[in-house]
């Protein structure tokens, strides 16, 4: 009899293991799936992303290569450009019906800030979010598969070591690249409602848009100092069209 329970014990025990081994062999996988089906819908551009590592023993992951495609109309390549970002969450939480996530470090993300004086890249992909989280002028209902139902709570959420490439439609194809602020997010999701991925994507491109368009008016100036090297005329249609943009840009983010 004892014999039998130590060998059932053994076999619980490898039994676990081996669940724990395939969730953590098939988690990575089932992320990046998730990510670049999802996020598709949710932002309405093409989201890639490299890799997902992540551990449920340790609660610990990271998520390499996320790129953010832009809207169509806009010539840049990407909107945003990650490296790495770094989670740390509630191992036990992932089988519960929110999921608690300690910590986001988001490291030296790249935004381009492209605008053509009426709209920018990055507001267009907010108020492509909004239309599905129900957040902007649009009503139309979450969409569930854009991972609008799982619940979160996200304890901290931080992005440091970013550059934004400010460019104008118009100003002869200049570029300028300024630091991104660091921004800073805690206590999202702490009521028993949580908060889902859409809306937490929603926030950060919120404050990722409000960051660039500050940067972005800011960079006006160091673009007409780019420009003084053209002829007389070229220098004047491009102080032209930087006066215009400084009024565009400020436009932008009053919105």
């Amino acid at each position: 009899m004892k014999k039998w329970i130590i060998r059932g014990a053994i076999a619980f025990v490898v039994l676990v293991v081996i669940v724990v081994v395939v969730i953590g062999l098939t988690l990575d996988s089932g992320v990046k799936k998730a990510v670049e089906y999802a996020g598709p819908k949710l932002t309405q551009v093409d989201v890639k992303l490299d890799s997902v590592s992540l551990s449920l023993l340790s609660g610990s992951g990271k998520i390499k290569g996320l790129v953010v495609g832009n809207p169509e109309g806009y010539k840049t390549p990407s909107a945003i450009s990650l490296g790495l970002a770094s989670l740390s969450l509630s191992p036990g939480s992932l089988f519960a019906d929110k999921v608690v996530i300690k910590s986001i470090n988001i490291e030296a993300p790249e935004i381009t800030f492209e605008t053509n004086l009426k709209q920018s890249n990055i507001g267009k992909i907010l108020a492509n979010v909004e239309s599905v989280t129900g957040g902007g002028s649009k009503t139309q209902e979450p969409d569930k598969s854009a991972g609008a139902s799982k619940k979160l709570q996200v304890d901290d959420v931080s992005v440091s070591g970013g550059k934004i490439n400010v460019s104008v439609t118009g100003l002869a194809g200049k570029t300028v690249t300024v630091p991104l602020p660091t921004i800073h997010l805690s206590g999202l999701g702490q009521g028993p409602e949580g908060i889902t991925g859409a809306e937490l994507a929603k926030l950060l491109l919120v404050q990722i848009e409000k960051s660039a368009a500050q940067a972005a008016a800011g960079a006006v100036s160091d673009l007409s100092k780019q420009a003084l090297g053209l002829g007389k005329d070229a220098e004047k249609t491009t102080t032209d069209s930087l006066n215009k943009a400084t009024k565009g840009i400020g436009n932008i983010f009053k919105k």
